[in-house]
């Protein structure tokens, strides 16, 4: 309820669902900077991050400065030891004039400079323009954006290319996951239950 009055996330929330490749495990972290912890607490269990960017007037500006969110949050992903990233430009639909190329590129741009800065490869990151409200480029290619030819990444492992947020989705590499060691289990909460102690969760 408090994070649909103030129109912000404030908890980590779980979102499942499958790909013509994999099981996606959304993990959507709070923006918010009051809320900072819980976005490392969903950080830390990813195996890519998706930042997402407001391409608004003043909105992407505010989060690039020195210290917007946008910067915040790629540089903790990063440090968090999660090294994938996407990169969705969101709001097109609320651009100046809507679904505008140049605004998208100028944001590329900015924020391909700034990640290169923290350690991410620019040339291995997908920049998708979308509008999560009409759902443009999110599953199927946007007609009102004939402009955008979709997105390359160049990675050592190979080249991958697609249009829409999905399809970046499934061009993640699953992680080497280091079963050879010693059994580790994340910790997103714990809890005191009266009679019953102390719970992890």
């Amino acid at each position: 309820f408090a994070e649909r009055e103030r129109g912000i996330t404030i908890d980590i929330a779980l979102w499942k669902f499958e790909t013509a490749r994999y099981y996606v495990t959304i993990i959507d972290a709070p923006g918010h900077r009051d809320f900072i912890k819980n976005m490392i607490t969903g950080t830390s269990q990813a195996d890519c991050a998706v930042l997402i960017v407001a391409a608004g007037t003043g909105e992407f500006e505010a989060g690039i400065s020195k210290n917007g969110q946008t910067r915040e949050h790629a540089l903790l992903a990063f440090t968090l030891g999660v090294k994938q990233l996407i990169v969705g430009v969101n709001k097109m639909d609320s651009t100046e004039p809507p679904f505008c190329e140049p605004r998208f590129e100028e944001i590329k741009k900015e924020v391909s400079s700034y990640i290169k800065k923290i350690g991410y490869n620019p040339l291995a990151v997908a920049f998708v323009p979308i509008s999560g409200w009409h759902r443009d480029n999110m599953l199927e290619p946007s007609s009102k954006m004939p402009w955008f030819k979709g997105w390359q990444v160049e990675r050592k492992e190979g080249k991958a290319e697609g249009k829409c947020l999905i399809e970046a989705l499934d061009a993640i590499l699953p992680p080497a996951r280091p079963t050879d060691k010693a059994l580790r289990l994340p910790l997103q909460d714990v809890y005191k239950i009266g009679g019953i102690g102390t719970v992890p969760v």
